[in-house]
Formats: C-alpha cells, sequence, structure tokens
C-alpha cells in the first residue's frame, strides 16, 4: 500500500523544482537544493515528521533557505567563472531530451523568460528571494520572513525593491507569433550570411551576450550594435559550416538551437521590441545544455 503522508511529501518536488530554478537560474543546483531538502526531511525521526503541521511548508522554507546560501555564495563562484555567466536555458516539455522525469521539469511562464531571469541576477540575494516567493509563487510575507531571517516589513521592502528593478526594465510585449516570425527570420538571414538582412532584424542598440563557461568558445564580454553582432555571427556561421540551426522555444520563448553531428552545441534566447531583436543570450556551456542533448 501506499503511505498518503510519503505521497504528499513527494508531491511537492515539482514546486520546489520549479521554486530553487527561478531562485538559482540554474537546474543542475536546483536538482541539487531539492535532493538536499529530502535529506534533511527523511534525517528526521519519524515523530519529527508528525510535529510538522505543514510538510509543503517545511519542504519550502528549507529549500529557500538552502537556495539563499547559495545565492549568497554564487556571487564569489561567478567571480571566478569564465566569461560571462548566463541562466541555465530549459527547453519545451515536449523537446526534453531523455525523457526527463516530468517532476523536473520547469512549468514555463513569464518567470523562467531568460530576460526576466537576467534581471534576477542583478539583485541582492535577499531580494530575489522575497521577490520570487511573494510576487510568483504568492507566499505571505509571514512565510517569507520564515525563509529570509527578516521581519515580514523588511522582507515587504526587499519585495518592493526587487518589483522596482523588474518594472523599470518592462517593455510593450511583442505577441508570440510575430516574436517567432522574427527569430524565423534571423536564422534565414544568419544561415544565408546575409549581414544586410541581419542588421535589418536587430535594433542598432542590441546587445549580445555568450556563456561558454570557459569549456567552449563563446563571447568573452558582451557585444554592442548591429553590424558588429551581425557580422559575429556571420564569422561563427563561416567556422561551423556543418551546424544546423533549428527553433526551439528557450524558456517559454521563441529561440534556436544549434546542432553539430546531432548535439547540441549552443542555445540562443532573444529579446525583442517593436519587431527588432533587442537582446541576444547563446548558452554555449556543454554543462547548462544537458536537458537538451
Amino acid at each position: 500500500m501506499s503511505d498518503p503522508a510519503l505521497s504528499a511529501v513527494m508531491s511537492e518536488r515539482r514546486q520546489l523544482i520549479n521554486l530553487a530554478y527561478r531562485l538559482l537560474g540554474s537546474l543542475a543546483d536546483a536538482e541539487d537544493v531539492v535532493q538536499e531538502t529530502y535529506a534533511r526531511w527523511y534525517a528526521m525521526s519519524a515523530r519529527e515528521q508528525e510535529a510538522v503541521a505543514s510538510p509543503g511548508a517545511w519542504l519550502t522554507t528549507v529549500a529557500g533557505r538552502i537556495c539563499l546560501d547559495l545565492l549568497r555564495s554564487a556571487r564569489v563562484r561567478r567571480e571566478r567563472y569564465v566569461g560571462e555567466w548566463l541562466p541555465e536555458p530549459v527547453p519545451e516539455h515536449t523537446e526534453w531530451a531523455g525523457g526527463a522525469d516530468p517532476a523536473d521539469r520547469i512549468t514555463l511562464d513569464e518567470s523562467v523568460t531568460m530576460a526576466f531571469l537576467v534581471v534576477l541576477e542583478s539583485m541582492t540575494p535577499a531580494e530575489r528571494v522575497a521577490f520570487v516567493l511573494h510576487d510568483v509563487f504568492r507566499y505571505s510575507f509571514a512565510e517569507v520572513a520564515e525563509v529570509v531571517g527578516r521581519t515580514p516589513a523588511a522582507c515587504r521592502q526587499l519585495a518592493s525593491s526587487a518589483r522596482r528593478r523588474v518594472t523599470s526594465l518592462e517593455v510593450p510585449a511583442t505577441p508570440a507569433a510575430r516574436r517567432a516570425e522574427v527569430v524565423r527570420d534571423f536564422k534565414q538571414a544568419w544561415q544565408s550570411a546575409d549581414i544586410d538582412a541581419l542588421v535589418g532584424l536587430l535594433d542598432p542598440s542590441v546587445t549580445a551576450v555568450g556563456d561558454g563557461g570557459g569549456l567552449a568558445s563563446a563571447l568573452p564580454h558582451p557585444v554592442q550594435g548591429a553590424e558588429p553582432i551581425a557580422r559575429f555571427f556571420v564569422e561563427r556561421m563561416g567556422a561551423l559550416p556543418e551546424a544546423v540551426l533549428v527553433e526551439r522555444t528557450v524558456n517559454g520563448q521563441p529561440g534556436l538551437a544549434a546542432r553539430l553531428n546531432g548535439r547540441t552545441v549552443a542555445v540562443l534566447a532573444f529579446d525583442i521590441t517593436d519587431d527588432r531583436i533587442t537582446r541576444i543570450w547563446a548558452v554555449l556551456n556543454p554543462e547548462k545544455l544537458r536537458p537538451w542533448t
């Protein structure tokens, strides 16, 4: 017979994965956090577990605290990271490689787009945790305070500060169908090495960021400007003529994946405003492309 208490605890796994991914921007780290959270739960005696009024709330609190500690140490780790650090991209559910456990799949919505995750990276650890728990997952500030270790009033201030960062960068949303058309046009222009067509699709102040993590060749620093970025992409394609570009959903938005010898070697996410591409994020670090290959 199945244990109802065990089922209730394990049913929280997907929620924890989704929370930890948004807090950390890394699926691998999110999986580690959930594993550690369950390890702490099962380290307790049966009597201690029975004394927990809400196992789901307990698991969320513990996972949130582990994420907060990781975010504080991540700043130091990322100072040692080779090149630019970008969040780990996730594919659409039907595109996960290797038939991933449904519990490990990320719910794709506006809180998981690459643009949103990059904004989260600019926040302090406490701001990020308070904002994601309250604004995205709708936890009360009393519950947030249990995770962050501050008063509910202080957590309200943290979330408010984080919210201002998000709203200051918001622009009118381009319809999904139009975004897909722009990405498709970019792919065709890139494959054709048509610099003029690429420049026409790029905003004059467009920025491109690459993340190779020292394990793949990538831009060491962000590149800005339509023509320099167009020329860079054409040169890159010229160096890898056998690469195949495929349209993919990247963190819930139209994007591209570059495949070489049956393996995904790059995933590109785009930010689009007024039919022009304003930002390109290219993840080439193979450790961040596990769900894609």
